[in-house]
């Protein structure tokens, strides 16, 4: 079984639970965070971020490192909630990364800037387009 079997099939349940497909806030924990809204589920991506770090450092003084790819596993989840109620998937944050992959990160960032000027630059439609 692949990550990327494991991610679409955690992508097709988040979706399942959105309360416009019949997602009951009552019985679902996605559901409650869905619709309670973006300042729920990014709420819960700060946190869970913050306990990254401290499972991290915790790590770094003798604490069981298991306990950072638990909190990882938080903070993916809650990412995925938030891509969901976007629009978005792990499947197009996987895409990126394997866009990503053998350029430096330097590189990347260069890049990034170079396509966001270029877009700045590009003169928008305006409603009489």
């Amino acid at each position: 079984m692949s990550s990327e079997d494991t991610l679409a099939r955690l992508t097709a349940v988040i979706e399942s639970r959105k309360p416009a497909a019949g997602g009951d806030p009552e019985k679902s924990y996605v559901a409650r965070l869905l619709h309670k809204g973006p300042d729920a589920f990014l709420k819960k991506i700060g946190e869970e971020a913050t306990e990254v770090v401290m499972a991290a450092k915790d790590a770094d003084h003798g604490a069981p490192r298991e306990k950072i790819v638990a909190e990882m596993a938080d903070l993916w989840f809650h990412g995925m909630v938030a891509l969901a109620h976007y629009g978005l998937s792990a499947a197009e944050v996987v895409a990126e990364l394997a866009r990503r992959e053998g350029l430096s990160g330097i590189e990347e960032k260069a890049l990034r800037k170079v396509r966001e000027r270029e877009q700045a630059d590009q003169p928008s439609k305006g409603a009489g387009a």
